[in-house]
Parts: C-alpha cells; structure tokens; sequence
C-alpha cells in the first residue's frame, strides 16, 4: 500500500507560520514595555479618524497638517488637565509623606479613641510599622510612575502621528491581512470601535460625575480642600466594586478624627446613597448606550486590565473579553455555516 505524501506546499507553509510566530515572540518579548502606549495610540485614533478622515476627504487638509492639528488638540483637551491633575497630587502625595509621622499619629490617635470606647483591638504594633513603611516608599513610586507616564505619552503621540496619517492605509490592510470573512471583519473593527468609545467616553464622564456629586457634599460640609478630594473621588470612581468609596470613606475619618461626628455621618450615608447612586444607575448605562457592553464585561475587564496593561487596561480591560467573544462568535459563523453546507440535515 503506498503510503502518502505530505505536499511539499504545506510544509511550506506550516515553516513559514512556525517562524512568524517565533519572531512574534521574541518582537513582543522586546516590546512588550510599548505595549500601553501602543494601546494608548490606538484609543486616540479611534476618537479621533473621523475627524480626521473629514479634514482630509472633505476639506482637502494636507495629512501631516491635519494629524498635528488633531494631536495638539487631544493633547490640550486630555493631557494637559491630566497634567495638573497630576502635578496637584503629587504635591499633596509629596506633602504627605514628609509629613507621615504627624499623619499617622493622629490616625492613631483616632483609632485608639474608639479602641478604648468599644473594647476592642485594631492597632497593633505590626500594623502601625507596615503604615509608616508604605508611607516612607509612597514617594520614590510615585517619581517613578510620573517618569513612567511621561515617556508612554511620548511614545503615545508618535504612534498616533503615523496611525493618523497612513490611516486609510491601515484600515484597508486590515481587511486584507484578516484572515475572516468582509462580513466577520467588518463585524471585528466595528465592535472594537465601539468598545473604545464606550470606556474611552464613558469612564471618565461617569468619573467626573462622581466627583462633582462628591464635590457638593464636600463644600457644604467644609471638608479642607475640597478640590483635591474632587479628583480623588472622581480618579476611585474609575476602579470597580470600591470605585468613589476610596474617597468618601477617608474624608468621612477625618471629619470623626477632627471631632465632626455629625458631619461624619452624613458624609458616609451621602457617599453610599447619592454618590453611589450615580456609579450604580449611570456608568453602566452610559456605556452600554455608547457602546452596548454589557455591565459583568465592564467590571471584570477594568478588573483584569489594570494589572494587565496599567491605566489604559481601565479601556482595554474590557475590550480583551468583549474580543474573546467576539471571536467565539466570528468563529462560529465562519465554520458553523461552512460544517452546515457540508453536512446539510436529512430530511
């Protein structure tokens, strides 16, 4: 019995797939640090190729012009404010940690009131070391994250640069390049568009919310700097299950440590009622009208990308699963049909 032959063509191919998936590995091995800025790139991009497309098509804008125009704008409209955001905290953070001995004294302080009123134990001599220690190392990572930050943006806008201007390009490869049907392709690009819509939009408008509703409470209570624990309560909001509670719970033991027991009260059931209130019935519907993600998606997908990715993974978190089910999908319109035409059923 002869036996048979592996067709030279299709060892061809599988050494072919076998070395690009090598230098696949050993490309993202190297690169993996860009990866956030890559994602970072392809964020603004979406948000901003319609703009884009109609500065070129429409209004005869010669590319490199239009893409730096754009990018200045997303740089003044995002970055900057990020910026003094930043610099706000890290002055306070700054601050903070030189300061940390008197901090934690009169944390203490308070604790060891309710310790003595209560019978019962929460301060021990462990736990109080750890707190000075996190303080003492709060300074040096938060020096490094900024450095960190600043040349992920860097590297952001360069990207941008070349997605903006070859952006046509780009797209029509894509459709040549994916090895699935126009209709599954179309189905892909479409649905990752709107998953960066939604959490590139819906995040922080949900975020700021929080804070403003927070901010509110913080005035009238005369809670000291009030702006500050704005953007803290509005940057808590974007995580999940915890979110804006990071900030209305700190501000709500400073006012029993300062002695307003009343105001502390009203702070905490203000924060769990109203400022909740605004996280439970406005993020998810906002982004599921953006982009139509389902809530478990957006709560496990901030969840995995964080750790993942960093800040972006609060974006790209979610769009990970929503990919893998999307795949699951494309899948099985791809070869479900193709098995059904095969195999059709007996009548």
């Amino acid at each position: 019995m002869q036996q048979q032959q592996i067709p030279n063509n299709f060892i061809r191919q599988i050494l072919i797939l076998l070395t690009i998936i090598l230098l696949g590995v050993v490309l993202f091995r190297q690169l993996r640090f860009f990866l956030p800025a890559f994602l970072g790139s392809y964020t603004l991009y979406v948000l901003l190729r319609k703009s884009m497309f109609l500065l070129e098509g429409r209004y005869k804008w010669n590319r490199s012009l239009a893409a730096a125009l754009l990018m200045l704008l997303s740089f003044l409209i995002i970055l900057v404010p990020s910026f003094l955001v930043v610099n706000m905290l890290a002055k306070k953070v700054t601050f903070a940690v030189e300061h940390s001995s008197e901090v934690l004294a009169s944390i203490e302080g308070f604790i060891r009131k309710y310790e003595q009123q209560f019978n019962i134990g929460i301060l021990t001599e462990e736990n109080i070391q750890r707190l000075s220690t996190w303080g003492q190392q709060t300074l040096p990572k938060v020096l490094g994250a900024t450095f960190n930050t600043l040349s992920t943006i860097v590297i952001t806008y360069f990207i941008l640069y070349f997605m903006l201007v070859d952006g046509r390009k780009m797209e029509s490869g894509f459709y040549d390049w994916v090895p699935l049907k126009d209709e599954n392709a179309i189905l892909l690009r479409r649905d990752l568009n709107n998953l960066v819509y939604s959490n590139a939009i819906g995040i922080p408008l949900i975020a700021i919310a929080q804070g403003l509703v927070a901010l509110i409470a913080y005035l009238i209570l005369g809670v000291n700097e009030p702006w500050f624990w704005f953007v803290i309560t509005a940057i808590a909001a974007m995580l999940p299950v915890v979110g804006a509670a990071l900030a209305y719970v700190p501000v709500s033991l400073v006012l029993f440590a300062n002695g307003d027991t009343t105001k502390g009260i009203i702070m905490l059931i203000y924060g769990f009622v109203i400022i909740g209130s605004v996280d439970n019935l406005f993020r998810f519907w906002l982004q599921k009208r953006l982009g139509d993600v389902h809530p478990l998606i957006t709560g496990f997908g901030v969840i995995i990308g964080v750790p993942l990715f960093g800040f972006i993974g609060l974006i790209f978190g979610p769009i990970l699963i929503s990919l893998f089910l999307v795949l699951i999908r494309i899948y099985a319109n791809e070869f479900s049909l193709q098995k059904r035409k095969l195999n059709p059923p007996e009548k």
